[in-house]
């Protein structure tokens, strides 16, 4: 099978190197540095963890049309699924009625909609979506849930933080190297896969706005 590009790159290099300067971007935007750095508080990372609900429910809503995909099928993996461990964070956060005051930003919905829009209609763009978000969960996503501990007292991989929590994962470095190899022979031509990484710049771009709108809701006072 066809696995890398016509110089032999591997595309999961590929795709990890072009969309560097959005990964960046997002992962050092003035909320998350407030966030990490213990500037906000609790509240602020209840409704980021409210907004991570409408995406990652765009994302799963249809993984069962998607794991018969040819393209999206492979990456379509039940250890992955992240709503229902989200749901009882936000049960623990926000209460047991937490679905009646959701609501999702500006920026939120526009994510979560060009999700769906790939769910739906292009299978080898909601790969991006889910390289972006689910390896980033695995990796970044860990500091998250260490700070969020300490921060605000949650139980170590407990209520709060269970979104973080891959408890059928095992091995998470192994995993995202199984990962990658996915990546490596998604069943696509190289222009489709170019498309795909500028799908995946767009997602990165997608989240930005999100951390952009959370900050504009919770400024920090001079």
């Amino acid at each position: 099978m066809h696995t890398s590009d016509s110089a032999g790159t591997p595309f999961s290099t590929i795709i990890r190197t072009a969309s560097h300067e959005q990964h960046v971007e997002a992962e050092t935007s003035t909320f998350m540095g407030d966030l990490l750095g213990a500037r906000l508080g609790v509240d602020a990372y209840a409704r980021y963890t409210e907004q991570l609900w409408f995406v990652y429910a765009a994302l799963e809503r249809d993984a069962e049309k998607l794991a018969a995909d040819p393209v999206t099928g492979p990456f379509i993996r039940r250890e992955l699924l992240r709503l229902p461990s989200l749901e009882r964070d936000l049960a623990h956060l926000r209460g047991p009625h937490w679905r009646e005051g959701l609501t999702a930003l500006p920026a939120t919905q526009a994510y979560a909609d060009r999700v769906a829009e790939c769910a739906r209609d292009w299978p080898a763009g909601y790969i991006a979506h889910h390289y972006t978000r689910y390896l980033g969960d695995l990796s970044g996503g860990q500091i998250i849930r260490d700070k969020a501990e300490r921060t605000w007292g949650f139980a170590r991989k407990g209520d709060g933080v269970r979104f973080y929590v891959f408890e059928e994962i095992a091995n998470p470095a192994a995993f995202k190297r199984s990962y990658r190899e996915l990546l490596d022979a998604v069943a696509v031509d190289d222009l489709e896969k170019q498309r795909v990484v500028a799908e995946c710049k767009q997602a990165f771009a997608l989240n930005t706005a999100v951390f952009r709108g959370l900050g504009e809701e919770f400024p920090l006072s001079a």
